[in-house]
């Protein structure tokens, strides 16, 4: 049982990865416009900020392909274990299944 909350938690934090993943690609995007906006301030002090800003960028933007590749591998894993357990104990996986659709038929009976 303790596989389940595992892949659970596995399954759940690339979920929260995967947004913060989507936030900072917004952001980057946010910022590359920006220095565009700004191409054309001249200035020692602008064109330096420039250069640090879009060394930031070129840094987060690696970051990110690397945390997208981990949180890939994080979720191929994931699933290969829920399918493992699934095939291990087969009748278990159709009782959680049908438990949880017992409870979301309630839940919109309900309604």
């Amino acid at each position: 049982m303790s596989e389940i909350t595992d892949t659970i938690d596995s399954v759940v934090n690339t979920s929260n990865r995967d947004k913060l993943v989507a936030d900072m690609k917004s952001v980057m995007s946010s910022a590359e416009e920006l220095l565009r906006a700004t191409a054309g301030q001249a200035g020692d002090k602008a064109q330096a900020a420039r250069v640090r800003v879009e060394d930031a960028l070129r840094s987060a933007r690696l970051k990110l392909a690397d945390s997208q590749e981990v949180a890939q591998r994080q979720a191929k894993a994931a699933a290969q274990a829920t399918d493992e357990y699934v095939h291990e104990h087969p009748y278990m996986a159709l009782g959680v299944a049908a438990a949880i659709g017992l409870v979301f038929g309630v839940l919109i009976a309900r309604r």
